[in-house]
């Protein structure tokens, strides 16, 4: 039988096996002790002899994430361990899950969400433009709220390609008040902005994934080294970046 191996940097809800299969025993597998996400875009700043600021955007987006780990006894920390060295420092890229960021901050959408992975979609007929940093979604009901600070991906069948994470900033809605767009989206529509523009262009009907958005990485460093301490726990962290394939 085939091995389907675990592409997720283990935590207590993405378990690894002895053979790196994607199960295994949940309760040898650490949470984070702290993450620490930024937000790096790329601008050119440039001033006039006036002192008129021109400001231009002249690169790509990218998350960069740092991990530390509470004190591990061994038997927690050779899974982690053994995974990001079958990585091969940067050769190969991994997806990793962020706490904050697992499901949905209003739990009544986050139950919605999960319970139909695929019902949420992008609603624009036309499609929309690699760069757009907004556009409406349907599928939702009028009572549920999408929060800024959700975070995001999208599964497009037209592009198996686009991994990249999106955060979203405001949510235009149908009540008066909360839309800027002519016309205002339906009650089971929602306009969403977010950051970074977007770094493909996405079809019609392609699905939202709000519950358990990974972000793909690398290791930002080829070296991973670990400290043992006296009392025989291992201290540990690592910086890893975006890779979008």
């Amino acid at each position: 039988m085939a091995i389907t191996y675990q592409t997720t940097l283990p935590d207590p809800n993405n378990s690894i096996g002895n053979a790196g299969q994607n199960t295994g025993l949940e309760d040898q597998h650490v949470g984070y002790k702290s993450v620490k996400l930024s937000s790096k875009s790329q601008i050119m700043k440039n001033r006039t002899n006036s002192g008129r600021l021109i400001t231009r955007s002249h690169g790509s987006h990218t998350w960069n994430i740092n991990i530390t780990y509470n004190p591990m006894t061994r038997a927690e920390f050779e899974p982690i361990y053994n995974f990001l060295l079958n990585r091969r420092g940067g050769l190969d890229p991994f997806y990793v899950s962020l706490p904050q960021y697992r499901v949905p901050q209003d739990s009544t959408f986050a139950a919605y969400a999960l319970a139909d992975l695929t019902r949420i979609v992008v609603d624009e007929s036309s499609g929309v433009a690699a760069g757009a940093t907004k556009f409406k979604i349907d599928g939702v009901l009028e009572a549920h709220v999408i929060s800024p600070g959700d975070l995001f991906t999208i599964t497009d069948g037209s592009d198996s390609s686009h991994t990249k994470a999106y955060r979203i900033t405001q949510v235009e809605t149908n009540a008066a008040g909360t839309f800027e767009s002519a016309p205002p989206p339906a009650v089971d529509e929602r306009i969403i902005h977010f950051v970074p523009g977007l770094a493909k262009s996405v079809t019609n009907d392609a699905q939202m994934n709000f519950h358990n958005p990974l972000i793909r990485v690398i290791l930002s460093n080829d070296v991973q080294e670990y400290s043992l301490g006296v009392d025989g726990l291992y201290q540990f962290s690592l910086n890893l970046e975006e890779a979008q394939p």
